[in-house]
């Protein structure tokens, strides 16, 4: 087993996780060089709010999208739009994965400064 079939198999038993408690999703993807997030609805697995270091307004104000700075910004970010978007303040939190640390354990903690709860 490689590390992506790892990593997806543990995304896999969580999201089986956060399916039966059915609230929204905060999920995240980090790659080399960017850091996704969205959160999707739980009934119907619609993206309701997305922010990305890929986005061009984001990517004049931060140089690398690809470190912690740029994970805080988007956390921030994330929580501003599903606030105006009006999605419900608590969220389960898909880390897709990922070990909760570094970019993923910024993004986090940045998401629940700004207002969302999980």
């Amino acid at each position: 087993m490689n590390k992506k079939t790892a990593r997806l198999r543990r995304a896999r038993k969580t999201r089986a996780r956060i399916a039966e408690q059915h609230v929204a999703r905060l999920v995240v993807y980090r790659s080399n060089t960017h850091i996704y997030a969205q959160i999707i609805a739980p009934s119907d697995n619609r993206v309701l709010v997305s922010a990305s270091t890929a986005e061009n307004e984001v990517r004049k104000a931060i140089k690398n999208g690809a470190n912690r700075a740029a994970a805080i910004a988007i956390g921030k970010s994330i929580a501003e739009r599903a606030k105006a978007a009006g999605v419900e303040t608590v969220v389960a939190f898909d880390r897709s994965g990922y070990r909760f640390h570094g970019r993923v354990k910024a993004l986090a903690d940045a998401a629940r400064e700004g207002g969302l709860k999980f």
